[in-house]
């Protein structure tokens, strides 16, 4: 059975994600402790709100370090995986994790669709990746999110809303989801049992 620590920040719903993950069968730890994250088998970083606000939350409670030093299997959800970047606009300049190149900016779709980006799109898959295995071209998955991760060599699949959102990306041992795969009912379940299968 595999375990998983889900950092608990103060800046993430952990709660279904959580849920989530123990219906497929894990044992799963809510932490903030420094040296339960370095310890941990797999790590999750969940994130809602403003970056600023989440990044604020990490670096009292010294998870930064831990973080990017963590070298087994790392996921960021939704503001998670944005996390993992390099910096964002958002509330003018952030400094962020620095795990993946980039900057995170607004969504700006255009054609008149609403911001955040609030509800189901396809993913298209770019290439094949161990945590896309068994999930369709195509798969349904549920976004809410109002900036987007710089599209580049890290994407491996996309949705789009007015033009590309980079939905699950990876460098190295650390994989992320824009969308929540949580809510993302088969697809999202598929990915979350991926996570717990890979190599720890």
């Amino acid at each position: 059975m595999s375990e998983v620590a889900i950092l608990a920040y103060g800046a993430g719903n952990v709660a279904s994600v959580q849920f989530a993950l123990e219906r497929l069968g894990a044992t799963v730890r809510l932490t903030a402790d420094p040296a339960a994250v370095a310890d941990a088998e797999r790590l999750i970083l969940p994130g809602v709100g403003a970056a600023g606000y989440a990044m604020s939350r990490l670096r009292d409670l010294s998870l930064i370090e831990p973080i990017r030093a963590f070298p087994r299997p790392l996921l960021g959800v939704c503001l998670g995986q944005q996390l993992l970047f390099e910096t964002s606009d958002e509330g003018g300049s952030v400094d962020l994790l620095g795990l993946i190149p980039g900057q995170v900016r607004p969504l700006t779709p255009g054609r008149g669709l609403p911001v955040p980006h609030m509800g189901w799109s396809r993913l298209s898959r770019l290439r094949d990746d161990p945590l896309l295995d068994g999930v369709e071209d195509g798969a349904w998955a549920y976004f809410v999110h109002g900036f987007v991760c710089p599209d580049g060599p890290a994407t491996l699949a996309r949705a789009d809303y007015g033009g590309p959102v980079p939905a699950v990306v990876r460098a190295g041992n650390r994989w992320g989801c824009q969308f929540h795969p949580e809510r993302s009912a088969a697809a999202g379940a598929r990915i979350l049992n991926n996570f717990l299968e890979l190599p720890a």
